[in-house]
């Protein structure tokens, strides 16, 4: 039995996806319109999750895979277990890297937060493009608590070229 075999998809039971024009006020409209959809999906728990999590990779999308005339994409899907947050862009050969940012820098965290925050992240290469994405685990039994996490659990590959 091939890894396929065994795990297979689980269904999808909502999804939303847009494009949006790569401008600081898109990255504002994404972030909205995913913790409204959250709520709407019944997960009210997660929605300031998936906002600040929409809200860091379209940023990171906007500063390192904008193009001009290229739209980037949220793509938000919900399954019984995950909540899975994606954003694409047109910039395939810029690979988002964990790294340490200076005291004073003003940039260099948003992966970090990432990190922190998602039970799970990565990278996905695209015909054109990549695309980041970031998954939230439903806690739906007492037994799984919600709550901070405290171990980055996934990531880009390690040949990825830090920015």
């Amino acid at each position: 039995m091939t890894s396929a075999q065994e795990k297979s998809p689980e269904p999808v039971l909502r999804e939303d996806r847009l494009d949006y024009t790569p401008t600081t006020r898109s990255v504002a409209l994404c972030r909205h319109r995913a913790a409204r959809l959250v709520l709407q999906w019944g997960h009210p728990e997660l929605a300031g999750d998936a906002s600040l999590l929409v809200s860091e990779l379209a940023t990171n999308a906007l500063l390192h895979g904008a193009i001009e005339g290229r739209l980037f994409r949220v793509h938000l899907t919900l399954t019984a277990t995950t909540l899975r947050i994606a954003v694409s862009d047109a910039r395939g050969e810029r690979l988002p890297g964990l790294r340490e940012a200076a005291d004073d820098e003003c940039y260099g965290r948003g992966l970090l937060i990432v990190a922190r925050l998602a039970d799970n992240w990565g990278v996905e290469p695209r015909t054109v493009g990549k695309t980041v994405f970031a998954e939230l685990a439903l806690r739906q039994r007492p037994d799984m608590p919600m709550g901070p996490r405290e171990v980055v659990r996934a990531g880009p590959s390690r040949t990825a070229t830090p920015r």
